[in-house]
Formats: C-alpha cells, sequence, structure tokens
C-alpha cells in the first residue's frame, strides 16, 4: 500500500496555480493514473484556487493538500478569509464566464465538501476515486 501527500502553503496569487498544478499531476503521472481522471483533478484544482485567489480576501495565502491513498484522491484547499456559503451561491447565467467554479467542481468530484469557519475562512474538499493505466505503478502498490 502507498500513500502520498503533497501540501503547500502559497501565496494568494494567480502564479501560485500552475506550480501545485504540476506537483500533483506529476506524482498522479508518476503513479500511472489515467490522463482523463488527471485532466479531472487538475481541473477541479485549479478551480477551487482560482476562486480562492479572487473570492478570500483578506487573506494573503492559502494551503492546498493533496493525498492520495490506494484508489482515492483527496485534495483540500485551505484559506483564512471570510468564508462563504456554498448553499447561497446563485447559478451563473447562460452563458456566463463567471461563476462556474462551484458547478464544475460539482461535476468532476465524486465528492465536493464545503466547510465554513466563520472569520477563519473556508475549507473545500475535494475527493476522485482514481483509475490507474494497466501495468500501472500505482496499481501495483495499492494492490491488498
Amino acid at each position: 500500500m502507498v500513500e502520498a501527500t503533497i501540501a503547500l502553503r502559497l501565496p494568494r496569487d494567480a502564479a501560485s496555480v500552475p506550480l501545485i498544478r504540476q506537483l500533483l499531476d506529476g506524482t498522479l503521472r508518476s503513479l500511472g493514473v489515467e490522463p482523463q481522471v488527471r485532466d479531472d483533478i487538475e481541473l477541479m484544482l485549479t478551480e477551487a484556487c482560482s476562486n480562492v485567489i479572487k473570492h478570500a480576501g483578506p487573506s494573503d495565502d492559502y494551503t492546498v493538500s493533496a493525498s492520495v491513498h490506494d484508489h482515492l484522491c483527496v485534495i483540500k484547499v485551505v484559506d483564512t478569509g471570510n468564508g462563504f456559503d456554498p448553499r447561497k451561491m446563485l447559478d451563473p447565467d447562460q452563458g456566463s464566464e463567471h461563476g462556474r467554479g462551484l458547478q464544475i467542481m460539482r461535476a468532476l468530484a465524486d465528492d465536493v465538501r464545503f466547510t465554513n469557519r466563520r472569520e477563519h475562512g473556508a475549507v473545500v474538499c475535494l475527493e476522485k476515486r482514481l483509475r490507474y493505466a494497466p501495468g500501472a505503478a500505482g496499481q501495483h502498490l495499492t494492490a491488498t
């Protein structure tokens, strides 16, 4: 059995998103996770981080942790902003280019949880089941 965890504290800046994306994708690629699953994870992660960068004022940084355990990838994006209530988020207008992040995360993740920590920010937890290419390292390391 293998368990891999990546955790980074990042500046609340758009330049931080490619860094965590590349680190996580490299780990998943090394384990042999199928490209379509890696693409879904990359998009979910991008949306979660982008929401923090755009909306998590007044925080200066945020934390991303991603863990792979057996056939599951769990990503947590934690900010120290004012938090939000995902139930009060309105669906974007048809054709709108903004406001689709939550919809994208919900569509791609197997499980999405939002935790609002009043006056201490928010936690977005995304889970995705992993599929491995035949003969992949991750497939052999996670076999029980």
